[in-house]
């Protein structure tokens, strides 16, 4: 392979809604530059991009795909990417990999809800953004009205860099507005009122350049060229672009603006940490130390798992041993690979700017740096829908286990847990439609089935009031008894209060000796015995009883908290007492106290960040209150959409992502973020026990 030097080398991702054409626009470029041969298409399952299983039977991208080839003396690294936002974790992946992004936009369908999630993921990447007009041979277009559209959502730095001629069905071929022709006949736009606004917005990127062009001094074409990158990096211009990927017209119009539009590597400034935290600029230089970082993980049937790599810095060579931010000990690249899609070409070296892959490295992770500096993690989204999953087989749990952590290498926005309290394992993903291709690709993948409903809720138990009492307990089966008295004081024990001085009250706790704090549940227990009535060593059995119990719950079955109980007297046995005895004491004089201290049930409360077009805001705040929710602030999140902020309990928007679908047509996005446990209402709690109750009696 040719060796390119970093200015020459292109990284660019293909995002945007689904639909847009991304996938027929990367495979019509393979195929007009002559890396591929065969004609390919997504509908008839041909697609080079779109090689998963999940992808051909769905016919949309469901996972990012990295595709090269070399026009003109340059490198061009390109990334497919999934259109819906079930999927935008590939999205986010692949736009930390980059250095360009280009936002595909149905030219029929308009500005869609992903193009301005994308839109806002490639800005706060700091990526020069390049938006394309897809489909402009599709029915409806209005090349004017959409333009507009474009520049009112996204600001008026979008400027076309070429107009069409023709729309529709009779959409021919484009006219460039940066290198004016001397034939623009049949322009839909006037070419050259675009090409003054054009030079316009390019020469703010420069002051001197501005008041040259001010006073009647424009620069020169390669000026112009050298600016308008700057422009696009400084994000004053935003160039755009029409093509239609299926007729493959301006298809070379689009390569060339590509080339002269998309950043080199050595454009975007990216900073790493060295081994004292502090933070250095990293130069895009093959001679510099070695800063790559893993953007996307693929857990391939062939070659297994296979780690895509973003080098930033220096020079990653065949058998070269380099340190990694996962482990302790370097890892020695057995061997580098530049992809083609699901194809793997051996080369021998990476350098600074470019995209590559290395295979069997179990070491390395999504986010991994590789080198002896540390590049941030990216900011993926966090994932809100879950449910609650079991192999249909029972022979399959081992297999199962397997096969999620293989998931959750590959998808960093899906998360699979055990919760300790409701004894569920719980996968989380963006949606329903995310976890649903999930569950396929496990089928498929790894032959493991799931059954999957809605997770419980992670209520909490606490008391609201004080209580005493006592339990003994005494059985004689022949031979040994067993016997325990334990007498105990229970008290509300609110978060946020410090253990030492709660215990150190005289006033409350006058025969204090010890004391033992469980941060993880907020529970303390008090030493108060006198005289020796309970011996010292059997106080870890009452403590194991107190804990066993508090883990099981005791009016509803889930785990207590902010609890503290005192232990001032009990009765023990020269013969029949023992650790279980104590044990079991400890655990029922905590039930039967609980009890009576005014128990109460606590729900997971979260914040809510609800972002939608400003025509839904009135929805939004109509139906928060009726989810028990509080709403505590709105602000402007851009491009016509608000951002509301409420206190919401978990259990009112665990199917939240389809009330808001409906609400918004799709045009909005919610994240949640755990904040604190609330009493429930008295009614509710009624239920909660209710359901207990019956779930308890069915088991």
């Amino acid at each position: 392979m040719t060796k390119y030097n970093v200015s020459d080398i292109r990284n660019i991702v293909l995002c945007g809604h689904g639909g847009s054409g991304k996938t027929t626009l990367a495979d019509a470029i393979l195929n007009e530059t002559g890396m591929v041969k065969k004609l390919a298409n997504v509908d008839d399952g041909t697609s080079i991009c779109d090689f998963d299983e999940e992808e051909k039977l769905h016919k949309y991208t469901i996972e990012s795909s990295v595709i090269h080839f070399e026009r003109n003396g340059q490198l061009f690294n390109l990334i497919d990417t999934p259109g819906y936002p079930d999927f935008i974790g590939q999205t986010v992946g692949a736009i930390w990999g980059v250095d360009t992004a280009a936002i595909v936009i149905n030219a029929s369908a308009g500005i869609e809800v992903n193009t301005r999630r994308v839109f806002t993921e490639a800005k706060k990447a700091g990526l020069g953004r390049i938006i394309v007009l897809n489909k402009m041979d599709s029915e409806n277009v209005d090349f004017k009205k959409l333009l507009k559209l474009v520049q009112d959502v996204f600001g008026n730095e979008c400027v076309p860099l070429n107009v069409p001629v023709g729309e529709g069905q009779g959409f021919q071929g484009v006219i460039n507005t940066f290198d004016l022709p001397a034939d623009t006949a049949g322009a839909i736009e006037d070419p050259q009122k675009v090409h003054e606004a054009l030079i316009e917005t390019i020469v703010t990127a420069d002051e001197n350049a501005m008041e040259k062009y001010l006073e009647g001094t424009p620069p020169s074409k390669e000026e112009l060229a050298i600016l308008m990158k700057k422009a696009i990096l400084d994000g004053t211009l935003i160039p755009v672009i029409c093509v239609s990927g299926k007729k493959r017209t301006g298809l070379n119009e689009l390569l060339d603006l590509f080339s002269t539009c998309a950043l080199p590597p050595d454009m975007i400034q990216r900073k790493a940490k060295d081994q004292n935290g502090e933070e250095q600029e990293i130069k895009s230089d093959p001679a510099a130390p070695v800063i790559a970082q893993v953007f996307k993980t693929r857990i391939d049937p062939f070659v297994q798992k296979l780690s895509f790599i973003r080098v930033y810095s220096g020079s990653l060579k065949n058998g070269q041993t380099v340190q990694i931010s996962t482990g302790r000990r370097g890892i020695k690249i057995a061997q580098l690979f530049l992809m083609q899609a699901n194809e793997t070409k051996p080369i021998d070296e990476a350098t600074a700017g470019m995209i590559v892959a290395v295979a069997k490295l179990e070491e390395l992770a999504t986010c991994a740096t590789l080198g002896d500096f540390v590049v941030d993690d990216f900011p993926f989204p966090t994932p809100m829908v879950g449910l609650a999953a079991a192999p249909k087989s029972r022979g399959d749990e081992a297999k199962l286990s397997g096969a999620l952590a293989k998931v959750t290498q590959e998808d960093s926005t899906f998360i699979c847990q055990r919760n300790e309290q409701t004894k569920q394992l719980v996968i989380t993903g963006m949606s329903e439609l995310h976890l649903q291709v999930i569950r396929e690709r496990l089928k498929r993948r790894d032959k493991v089935e799931l059954d999957t409903k809605e997770p419980k809720i992670a209520y909490r138990e606490t008391i609201q009031a004080n209580a005493d009492g006592m339990y003994r307990h005494k059985k004689q089966s022949g031979g040994a008894g067993q016997f325990g008295e334990v007498h105990i004081r229970m008290y509300p024990f609110p978060k946020g209060t410090d253990p030492s001085e709660f215990a150190n009250n005289k006033a409350q706790f006058p025969s204090m000796k010890d004391f033992h704090y469980d941060p993880a549940n907020n529970f303390i227990w008090v030493d108060a015995i006198v005289g020796g009535v309970i011996p010292s060593n059997f106080f870890p059995a009452i403590e194991k009883g107190f804990k066993e119990r508090m883990s099981k719950g005791v009016i509803a079955g889930y785990q207590v908290q902010d609890v503290c109980v005192e232990l001032y007297h009990g009765k023990y046995h020269d013969v029949d007492s023992n650790e279980h005895a104590f044990k079991t004491a400890g655990s029922m004089a905590f039930k039967e106290v609980f009890q009576k201290a005014k128990p109460s049930i606590l729900e997971p409360i979260v914040k809510m960040e609800v972002t939608v077009p400003m025509a839904n805001v009135g929805d939004v705040n109509s139906d928060l209150p009726n989810r028990r929710g509080r709403p505590l602030g709105m602000e402007d999140a851009g491009g016509g959409m608000q951002t509301i902020t409420a206190e919401v309990p978990l259990s009112e928007v665990m199917t939240y992502n389809r009330i808001l679908a409906s609400m918004t047509g799709g045009q909005g996005s919610y994240g949640i973020e755990f904040l604190r446990y609330d009493a429930v209402p008295g009614n509710i709690q009624q239920q909660i026990i209710a359901s207990a109750e019956l779930a308890e009696e069915e088991e």
